[in-house]
């Protein structure tokens, strides 16, 4: 795909992965809005990702500001941690609905009704006529106590990418999904310094937490490299969590 000519989607931009995959798509000049719950920017649209109303609408606006978005990339998600039983009893269930809700179906929710305009772009053969990248995460495969919601959400996330991807195949759309390690996001940078330290030295090399924009040049790849279609990609410096 040819970035002069591509116009973007990120959801979840306002920050972290995305905010570092905007601004590298700012960069090589790609027309990008951003869907989230914050508004910091003329090109932030606020969306629910998993409210369909809500997409619809913020779909709408996108078509109106660049057009029929090629790209879509999805960094929405949230990422609690709670034990199924805890000191308080069992996990409520409405608290793991909504990270399915959020992380799974919020990220199905775009994808199908993205992908429903990408239809009308033109098509040349053997030419991505649009792609799709989606986030999974590390914990989709090793999940950590406290992670069952979240691990539940973002396997989900990993295991509709080849399904999707062959589905949309014939359409010269393609899926992709990413699946970071531990990275270097705000929700990190809260946590204390000695705690992040720790996590860093369970990567094996380079002994430190990604960056953001390591993520988003992963990214810009994918949508380079035609021939990358319905993997999952880790990128967690040889990371596997105990």
């Amino acid at each position: 795909m040819d970035l002069a000519t591509a116009r973007a989607i990120i959801t979840g931009g306002a920050s972290g992965l995305g905010l570092a995959t905007y601004n590298l798509l700012q960069k090589h000049g790609v027309p990008t809005v951003v869907w989230d719950k914050q508004i910091t920017d003329a090109n932030h649209i606020e969306c629910d990702v998993s409210n369909e109303h809500e997409v619809r609408i913020a779909l709408s606006k996108t078509i109106e500001k660049i057009g029929i978005p090629n790209i879509c990339i999805q960094c929405a998600g949230i990422a609690p941690a709670k034990r199924a039983v805890g000191k308080n009893g069992p996990m409520p269930l409405e608290e793991f609905s909504r990270v399915i809700e959020i992380n799974l179906i919020g990220t199905f929710n775009v994808l199908r009704l993205v992908a429903e305009q990408m239809l009308k772009l033109k098509s040349t053969e053997n030419v991505t006529r649009g792609i799709f990248i989606n986030t999974a995460s590390v914990a989709a495969f090793e999940g950590q106590i406290g992670q069952a919601a979240y691990s539940a959400s973002k396997g989900g996330v990993a295991a509709m990418t080849l399904p999707l991807a062959r589905e949309f195949a014939q359409h010269n759309i393609r899926v992709n999904t990413i699946a970071p390690g531990i990275m270097q996001t705000p929700m990190m940078a809260h946590m204390p310094q000695n705690v992040q330290e720790e996590l860093a030295k369970c990567v094996p090399f380079p002994h430190r937490l990604g960056h953001p924009e390591e993520f988003a040049k992963l990214a810009v790849h994918i949508i380079d490299n035609e021939y990358l279609n319905g993997e999952i990609i880790r990128i967690d410096g040889s990371l596997r969590m105990n």
